[in-house]
């Protein structure tokens, strides 16, 4: 395994592998990488000739700098986990090499951008777009992993594919969590230990609201996750929609749509926890 700082090496990398035939797998992270990330990384293995595993942490799409630099770099750690995936190369590159000026690239993914996420977190999806367009650029790669505990950005990612008319296959991998069910997320390493107790009850509240659901109305079933996570002391939700699995939109009935998602975003401490769960 090779750890590549710049674009142009990693370009050189890349060209001498396709020229072997080989296809290339990408799986972008922030590094602070757990079994979630893993089970990116192995698909790609599986899938392609060479995979790249890119570890940056954005800060384009950061709107809290406290959150910038709260968020875990554990990058030896990561390398040590990746090399025993059989990962070809990281690329590690430092912010000057991703962004030599600024970006100044401005989407629209009206209206998936426009609700949950792109509410609270304003800027936060074009800086991901930003920083996911660049990575697609330098790696060409022929897929592009991701994990559908970001639901949002894996639909968000979609759109940007086909606006850009790129010619690469986004797969999106299952939500990995705990023996307790608490979804894996980088920022598990920020909580403490009784925090991490606490977050618990977003997960059991979501598993809990599906056999809920098959009785009960979509805002009934709404109302009984606000209340779970509310009467937790320690937890403060943010939002809880249940929408349109493929709008992203909201919806008031269970028979408006096939494919509907539960999506909350909890505060737990400082920490900003996210998860969603599928009900048809």
């Amino acid at each position: 395994m090779l750890v590549v700082e710049t674009v142009d090496k990693l370009r050189t990398c890349l060209a001498e592998a396709r020229a072997e035939g080989k296809d290339v797998g990408l799986v972008p992270t922030m590094g602070a990488l757990h079994d979630g990330h893993a089970s990116l990384v192995k698909r790609s293995v599986e899938e392609n000739g060479v995979t790249v595993v890119s570890v940056f942490v954005n800060p384009t799409q950061f709107n809290d700098k406290g959150d910038l630099e709260r968020y875990p770099r554990t990058l030896d750690a990561d390398c040590h986990l990746l090399e025993g995936l059989g990962v070809d190369y990281v690329f590690a590159p430092s912010v000057e090499e991703v962004y030599p000026e600024p970006d100044t690239r401005v989407f629209d993914f009206s209206p998936l951008d426009k609700v949950m996420e792109g509410v609270y977190r304003p800027g936060h999806f074009n800086g991901v777009a930003q920083i996911v367009s660049k990575l697609f650029m330098y790696v060409e790669p022929d897929r592009a992993y991701f994990g559908e505990k970001d639901f949002q950005q894996l639909a968000i990612i979609r759109e940007m594919v086909r606006q850009l008319g790129l010619d690469l296959e986004i797969i999106g991998c299952p939500i990995v969590r705990e023996a307790d069910g608490l979804a894996l997320s980088s920022r598990n390493a920020l909580l403490t230990p009784e925090q991490r107790t606490t977050a618990l009850a977003i997960s059991k509240s979501l598993f809990a609201s599906v056999d809920f659901a098959k009785s009960h109305s979509l805002e009934e079933t709404k109302q009984m996750v606000e209340s779970a996570v509310a009467d937790t002391e320690g937890l403060e939700l943010e939002y809880y929609e249940i929408v349109n699995g493929t709008t992203l939109q909201t919806v008031h009935s269970w028979d408006e749509a096939d494919y509907i998602v539960g999506c909350i975003t909890v505060y737990c401490g400082k920490v900003r926890l996210i998860d969603n769960i599928r009900y048809k």
